[in-house]
């Protein structure tokens, strides 16, 4: 016979554990830990090459395809509490690069992808 208190006991452990990070959820846990944020359509190629970069590199990324203002993804964003939002627009697909925007903390600037990715190792390590 199975004992059920160790379903139970995971069940309670991730009960707590959201409850205790109210959602916002540190990097090495939080489900999505980047969002890439095109500008408007015409970015969407750069976006996806940024994206691929990323999930190749482990970090677990999305990409906001939709057809509404910067503003209101940023909103979205930050309601969902997405750690790190990476803008693309011309100026990024001119210089290869990502401008960075973390939560809580506002804009990081511009930097490479890669860049991102070696900032970013040390938060994205699941704690033991």
């Amino acid at each position: 016979m199975l004992h059920r208190a160790a379903v139970g006991s995971i069940e309670r452990f991730l009960g707590i554990l959201i409850e205790e990070f109210m959602g916002d959820f540190p990097l090495w846990i939080a489900p999505v830990q980047a969002r890439v944020l095109p500008i408007s359509e015409k970015f969407v190629d750069y976006a996806n090459k940024v994206k691929d970069e990323l999930v190749a590199a482990g970090v677990r990324t999305e990409i906001d395809e939709s057809n509404e203002k910067l503003g209101y993804k940023i909103r979205q964003c930050e309601l969902q509490k997405v750690p790190y939002l990476l803008i693309v627009g011309e100026k990024e697909v001119t210089d290869n690069v990502i401008s960075v925007r973390k939560r809580k903390d506002g804009d990081k600037g511009s930097m490479s992808v890669q860049a991102f990715i070696d900032m970013t190792a040390d938060d994205r390590k699941v704690v033991r």
